[in-house]
């Protein structure tokens, strides 16, 4: 049995599906349901067995400690965060109470746990970290890719509220001897995505006719990792990772913010052509965002030299595979914009907290 917090995020999401279709071990999934945790995406997991979820937040210690003590999770492994930087701009209180106090309490409780366990299964225990690129800070285009050792210099409320959970994970590791992992991923895209992040949010909006809005320049660049291969990763570093150690996770794809819309205009020009002329003519330059990073890279070659871990796909095959489902999944991003998509959870009996 594995703990996942966040499970109906993006991330998560897509790591309890693919875990579930990988191996029988049961999973208990933890969300508090925000408005960024869609139930729906997990729908497919209705009625199966090896799938408990509970919706609770991170910060509820009661509620923490009781799902551990009945479940007995070998590993816990946290996605849960509030990840999306414009958000963190409008409300950074949100990105403390949820990314470090939240996670300070996980902690707690997971330490309790732990401590309680068998020297066997406390031995076996891991701690898993599911953490971001943003809390290394910005790169000049010529400047090497973030390594594990390059220091941590957060330059938005949401990277700095990251920063302080890595930081913290280190603190239990270190003081208490939890044994944690950490992983610093790259921008991740594919199926599933809250349509306020740069991919879907173009997608949808060009395919309602709406302009597609880019910050500045356009010219800031990314690394790109597919979440499937991402959840690959989680899974690699939790069977075979170090405890105490940082694994960084990146695509080696970066590519400008600009360069990938109309990436995506192309492949809508071929899947879902207008009527007249290219999604490309939809395009916007708007105002910046404050405090913009220039540029992520991630160096993934600790992860890909020491546990053997390597994506499979390169931003071409990820982009085309991602596209494609939101354009066959309409419905999907429909109820997200209508906000019916909060009521699939409340639809179903299922465990509340």
């Amino acid at each position: 049995m594995i703990l996942v917090t966040g499970g109906a995020g993006f991330i998560g999401a897509n790591f309890v599906i693919d875990w579930l279709a990988r191996n029988d071990e049961p999973v208990v999934n933890l969300d508090k349901l925000t408005y960024a945790g869609n139930y729906a995406t997990l729908r497919p997991l209705d009625g199966d067995p090896r799938h408990h979820f509970v919706q609770a937040d991170i910060g509820d210690r009661a509620t923490l400690d009781a799902v551990l003590h009945q479940h007995c999770p070998r590993a816990v492994l946290h996605f849960a965060a509030e990840s999306h930087v414009d958000r963190s701009i409008d409300r950074p209180d949100d990105f403390v109470a949820t990314n470090v106090v939240g996670t300070a309490t996980l902690l707690e409780a997971v330490r309790a746990y732990w401590i309680a366990l068998p020297v066997a299964q406390r031995d076996a225990f891991r701690f898993l970290h599911v953490s971001t690129d943003e809390v290394y800070g910005t790169l000049a285009p010529h400047d090497p890719a973030f390594t594990e050792t390059t220091p941590h210099a957060p330059n938005s409320p949401y990277a700095a509220s990251k920063a302080g959970s890595d930081h913290l994970v280190r603190a239990w590791h270190h003081t208490f001897g939890l044994p944690t992992l950490t992983t610093n991923c790259s921008n991740n895209y594919g199926p599933h995505q809250f349509p306020e992040k740069l991919i879907p949010l173009m997608i949808q909006r060009a395919l309602h006719g709406e302009a597609l809005p880019v910050y500045g320049d356009g010219l800031n660049v990314r690394d790109w990792l597919y979440v499937g291969d991402h959840c690959d990763a989680i899974r690699t570093v939790l069977e075979r990772g170090t405890p105490g150690e940082t694994y960084n996770v990146g695509g080696r794809n970066e590519h400008t913010n600009v360069d990938v819309v109309n990436r995506i205009c192309a492949l809508l020009d071929t899947l879902r052509p207008r009527a007249s002329g290219s999604y490309r003519e939809q395009i916007a330059y708007v105002t910046d965002r404050k405090g913009h990073d220039r540029r992520y890279a991630v160096d993934a070659t600790k992860l890909e030299r020491e546990l053997g871990w390597q994506p499979k796909e390169t931003f071409d095959t990820g982009l085309a595979r991602t596209v494609k489902w939101y354009v066959d999944n309409e419905a999907w991003v429909d109820a997200i914009l209508s906000g019916a998509y909060r009521q699939a959870y409340f639809s179903n009996e299922l465990e509340r907290a």
